[in-house]
């Protein structure tokens, strides 16, 4: 089990904080990104590598993923469907759902009743929302009566995805 980050204030040396500042705002979109910070950082690619493996192990980092801008790659129709399913076949079905090759992120959260009755919460992409209803159309025939009802909440903007950000390496004034 991971420790949470207050326990890991003392494993984390200035080599990992500059590793986190590096990495913080994604990635070098190159063929071998952990050499291209490695370079930057006058470090051999396996350190850096060893070490954000590390920073995931304690939960330094909760964890490395993609955060594609939808928009950019034709994706304008963007549902989080929201279902209402028995508390107890949540985690299951939340698995399920979060497989669907078209659901980018699937999660379950607390009811507010009576004016909110879902609990699973499942994000859909498609280039138009014809695509996205039909997604959710496999979604809802999968989950057949367990899906006591649902709906899908559209956006309508774009929101800026980011987590903690680390402030870089403080200068000598």
């Amino acid at each position: 089990m991971p420790n949470t980050p207050l326990q890991t204030v003392d494993v984390v040396d200035a080599i990992d904080r500059a590793i986190i500042v590096a990495t913080q705002g994604g990635l070098p979109l190159v063929p071998q990104p952990y050499h291209a910070i490695a370079r930057e950082l006058h470090l051999e690619p396996e350190d850096v590598i060893c070490r954000m493996r590390r920073l995931l192990d304690v939960g330094v980092i909760r964890r490395l993923g993609v955060v594609p801008n939808h928009y950019a790659i034709g994706y304008r129709a963007n549902g989080m469907s929201v279902w209402d399913v028995p508390d107890e076949l949540v985690d299951q079905l939340g698995k399920a759902v979060g497989g669907f090759d078209f659901v980018s992120h699937c999660y379950c959260r607390p009811r507010c009743l009576p004016q909110w009755p879902y609990n699973l919460f499942a994000m859909v992409h498609g280039k138009t929302r014809e695509e996205v209803s039909l997604q959710v159309t496999q979604i809802a025939d999968f989950l057949g009566p367990q899906a006591r009802s649902h709906s899908v909440l559209y956006s309508t903007r774009i929101l800026k995805k980011t987590g903690l950000r680390l402030a870089g390496p403080k200068t000598a004034e």
